[in-house]
Parts: structure tokens; sequence; C-alpha cells
């Protein structure tokens, strides 16, 4: 998509970030890939064996660039990681993936990114505690799916109720919304569950995808919600992790409204304020 060219263009031109505060990924080891994803399905997925009903579900038609791309989305992500504990926040402009199950893809999500180094963090005993904060307008089945028996990671999704995925997984935490929530009932919802969580899960380490499809703008997603009623949310979340000290990874997510300028500004929007917040 266009967006991840135009957005760290943006974001330099306006002066929010210099050259210097990003980074490339490479193709992330696959010992890390395989502590998160089936083998059988990872092998399938390098020989591109994944045929029928299973390659619909991706949503592209599947290649060594694509698959390398996924790769590379998650070694950002871990890298992302470790920047986040050094300097309490850091952001990949991709990511996100989280309709990747254990053992398959769908909708476009080959690789879970995020679910990958939340059990890259566990393994290092980098975290003991994680919260997954899926603000996407899309349900993060697969995340819920890979971490559903492992109470080290907490998942919360708070998205359209009329969205994809139709059939849904279980979070830990769901909140499902009606089509056309706009901004005061959204950030309503949020403030009080995200301060339950804190309180009592006291996460050491939390990621945060946050997706702009939940615009009015949004072509594919059923919420209501403004450019400031966006950015609103991500200052809330943000916030709320420097004042708790709480390191956080940011993926990026969706975002198909019409204009590509609504989406990349809204995307600005959350490194804006990471920027304002942190330094």
């Amino acid at each position: 998509m266009a967006k991840y060219e135009l957005l760290p263009r943006k974001l330099i031109d306006e002066g929010t970030c210099s050259a210097e505060n990003f980074f490339e990924p490479e193709s992330l080891d696959e010992k890390f890939i395989l502590a998160v994803h089936d083998k059988h399905y990872y092998e399938d997925l390098i020989a591109k064996r994944i045929e029928g009903l299973a390659a619909r579900k991706i949503g592209f038609p599947l290649s060594d660039e694509l698959i390398l791309r996924e790769r590379i989305i998650a070694g950002g992500t871990v890298r992302a990681c470790e920047f986040a504990l050094q300097h309490g926040v850091a952001m990949n402009i991709a990511g996100g993936t989280h309709h990747a199950y254990t053992n398959r893809a769908e909708a476009f999500c080959l690789l879970n990114d995020q679910a990958i180094a939340a059990r890259y963090l566990l393994d290092k005993k980098k975290a003991e505690q994680i919260l997954i904060i899926d603000l996407d307008v899309h349900q993060g089945n697969g995340t819920a799916e890979i971490f559903s028996d492992d109470s080290r990671v907490f998942t919360f999704s708070m998205h359209g109720a009329g969205n994809y995925p139709f059939q849904k997984e279980k979070s830990d935490l769901d909140i499902p919304l009606k089509k056309g929530t706009s901004d005061q009932e959204y950030l309503g919802q949020l403030e009080e569950q995200l301060e339950l969580l804190l309180i009592a899960l006291e996460p050491d380490f939390i990621f945060y995808l946050c997706g702009v499809d939940i615009l009015e703008t949004d072509k594919l997603g059923t919420l209501a919600l403004s450019k400031e009623g966006c950015r609103r949310r991500d200052e809330m979340v943000l916030t709320a992790c420097y004042k708790q000290d709480i390191p956080v990874q940011c993926s990026m997510g969706g975002g198909y409204s019409k204009d590509i300028e609504i989406i990349v500004d809204a995307h600005a929007n959350t490194f804006r304020l990471a920027q304002g917040i942190w330094f």
C-alpha cells in the first residue's frame, strides 16, 4: 500500500522525525517464527504449497516476495521491542498482522508479527506479563487463538461487532461495538477498560495495534470516529503507557479510507503523539 512509503516521508518532511529515527528491519530468523507458528504450516508457506480455500483466505497471490515481506515485518516488530525497552516506545510502520493463526493465514496476514514478538520477549525473559491492546476495527482473531492458553499474554480487542471476521475468536477481553459508534462512546469505553486492565494485570510490556480503520471515512469499517477521536484514542493509550512506565510497541494495522491523505495523517498522529509524550 502507498501509505507505507508516504508515512515516513510525511513525518520527515514535517519535522516530526528525522531519517535517523528510522531503521530498516531484516528477515526474522525462523526459530522465532516457529515459536508461534506450526512447523508444518510454516514449511507449506515457504514452499508455497497452500492451495484451495486456504490460499483464497490469504487474499493475495502467494509469492516469495510476499512471504519475505511478512518475515521482514515480523523482524521489524521484534527489533522495535528492543528499542521500546530502551526508549519507552517504538513503532512499526507496517505490522498488525493479527489475523494470522498458529496454523493458517487469513485476510492478508501470513505471520502474526506482534504474537511472534510477544513470545520472543517471554522466551528471552525480557517481559513476564504482556498486554496486547488491539484497536483495529477488526477483531484480532489470530492473536486470540495463539494466546488462548497462555496467561502471560492478555489479549484485549475492541472492534466493530459487524466487521470481519464474522466468526470471531474469544480474546481475554472483547469489546464489540455497534455500527456507527462515534467518538464519545468509543473513548468512554476505552478509558474505562484501559484503567481496569492496567490495575488488574500490571503488565511490564504492551503491544498496541493502532489501526485507523475505525474512522468514519473507512471503506471497510463500521465505526464512525473522527480523525480527532482517533488521535485522542492514541493519546489515551500512549499517555497511559508513559505514566505507568510500561514500554510499548506499536504496529500500524489497517486504514482504508478512500482519501490516502486521511489515512497517512491519521497514522502520522500516532507518531506525533509518541514524539511529544516521550521525547
